[in-house]
């Protein structure tokens, strides 16, 4: 038995099981993580998890893709599944009194799918439709650009929806070598939250999961490189999108609860900052804020804003001025408890949620290897001062290395690529 109701059991081959009892509710949420995602993948590869993520639920040798549907619909169940960069997750909640056929079901689709070629071809357009979605989403496209201006080449910086030339290339064999290459026992964590028993819930899966057999031996992560240069994408749209971008820290750092209240003093809520300083007191944007992303061996610190094309040289400058205050002007003592008070109610009423508590099972073990208590978290929240912040800003922002991606109408490229020195 582990904290806060917690218990592990790992099977003959190496896959994980957690589950978190909250006998309070009358749910329960599961999830099937892998340990591989869109940073796994080659350049020729590049899209492959997230077409598995779609495929998977296309048919089995039981079911087919609309049987499939059809039963998590006749228990009133959810299900979705999501590929990020380092993790591909398939999930589903359901009443606990429907516990066992979520897990026929959900084990069924990851251990049997069969990606047939038909399913392949109809799935094809979607994932085009899905590229073409984003790529329409300024908000959302100068993300998928500024990844790839600050990573180069490093598979960090590549869509995890993958080319229109990759996807309208993938077919069923190379699916399938990629699936048994990398779904390996070793790199599989189910995780379970809600009112459920764990022995009882261990039985359901271990008969299914205990059959995957060691795979090959998976691929070592290379580190990136990060490039802080400025590129321009002109579009002829009503604003102009900005990415700011610098070294974050990587997933397990100390200085990730320093990193975390950093930023979201900096641009991570409505009293940070940047949303005072460029939408509040100036009213130049509707939009802009700070974002963190931490992988298992670095992280990116960055911002976005949506401004008026007139307004973009002049909100860059506002921001980089935000990060030298940060540098210089240390922090007050009430900003600091006031990102802690903001983070410590994120993390408790996030523990509210079962959903939030399989997440946060499945990552705790596949980063630490064991479980990480809210309470842990928000002791080393509270212990993080002024000068530790400080620092950070010092260190992740020394000299202005910052990498900025700009979207929209611009006129002339050379007012921004000389603002970062």
């Amino acid at each position: 038995m582990m904290a806060e109701g917690v218990t592990k059991s790992t099977l003959k081959n190496g896959i994980r099981i957690l589950t978190m009892r909250m006998p309070y509710i009358r749910s329960v949420s599961m999830g099937v993580w892998v340990n591989c995602g869109g940073r796994d993948e080659t350049a020729e590869e590049n899209g492959l998890s997230h077409l598995i993520e779609h495929m998977i639920f296309k048919g089995t040798r039981r079911r087919s893709a609309y049987q499939i549907a059809k039963e998590f619909d006749a228990i009133g169940g959810q299900t979705n599944a999501f590929t990020s960069l380092e993790n591909t997750c398939y999930h589903a909640k359901v009443m606990d009194t429907h516990l066992a056929p979520m897990v026929d079901v959900l084990s069924d689709i990851f251990l049997n799918s069969v990606f047939a070629d038909d399913e392949l071809e109809r799935e094809r357009p979607v994932i085009l439709q899905e590229i073409g979605m984003v790529e329409d989403s300024p908000e959302e496209y100068i993300h998928v650009l500024n990844s790839s201006n600050f990573w180069n080449d490093h598979p960090l910086g590549r869509s995890i929806l993958g080319s229109r030339e990759n996807v309208r290339r993938f077919d069923t064999a190379g699916l399938k070598r990629f699936f048994h290459r990398l779904y390996q026992p070793d790199r599989i964590v189910i995780s379970a939250a809600g009112n459920l028993n764990h022995e009882h819930f261990v039985d359901l899966v271990a008969d299914n999961f205990s059959n995957i057999q060691p795979g090959t031996g998976f691929s070592e992560r290379i580190p990136p490189i990060a490039h802080n240069r400025t590129q321009i994408h002109p579009r002829d749209i009503e604003q102009v999108h900005l990415c700011l971008s610098a070294t974050g820290v990587h997933i397990t750092d100390d200085r990730r609860f320093a990193f975390s209240l950093l930023n979201t003093i900096l641009g991570g809520n409505m009293s940070s900052r940047l949303f005072q300083e460029i939408r509040e007191r100036r009213g130049l944007a509707y939009s802009v804020y700070s974002f963190s992303s931490s992988y298992v061996d670095s992280g990116v610190a960055g911002i976005y804003a949506g401004v008026d094309p007139a307004n973009a040289v002049e909100t860059v400058r506002l921001i980089l001025a935000e990060i030298e205050k940060l540098k210089t002007n240390p922090v007050t003592e009430e900003e600091l408890g006031g990102a802690k008070e903001f983070t410590r109610g994120s993390l408790l009423l996030s523990a509210e949620s079962n959903e939030n508590q399989m997440v946060r099972l499945a990552q705790s073990d596949i980063h630490f290897n064991r479980y990480v208590p809210i309470g842990e978290v928000t002791e080393k929240i509270d212990k993080v001062t002024v000068d530790d912040v400080t620092e950070l800003a010092e260190t992740l922002f020394a000299g202005n290395r910052l990498g900025l991606t700009v979207l929209g109408p611009v006129d002339d490229s050379a007012k921004f690529r000389g603002i970062l020195k």
